[in-house]
């Protein structure tokens, strides 16, 4: 699917979540299933807990967070010693 039409179910409200991105239609931030993602959980499974979500949508949480730290300054949350 296009990037354009993936970014488009991705919306800021500053009156829904506090303005934190959120899939269209919904109240499931970006930084929530970007979270599930990290912790192991599959895309099936989140499909299957929230029946109103697409495989579209997933993709759209992956590739706004890609796009949001394209320009982001990256700060180590921690240093390694050699």
């Amino acid at each position: 699917m296009e990037e354009n039409k993936l970014l488009s179910r991705i919306v800021v409200n500053p009156e829904v979540m506090v303005g934190k991105p959120v899939i269209k239609g919904t109240r499931l931030t970006v930084e929530y299933i970007i979270g599930l993602l990290a912790r192991g959980t599959t895309i099936e499974d989140i499909l299957q807990e929230y029946t109103g979500l697409t495989k579209e949508d997933i993709q759209a949480c992956l590739l706004y967070a890609s796009k949001s730290l394209d320009s982001t300054t990256i700060v180590p949350l921690s240093v390694e010693v050699a």
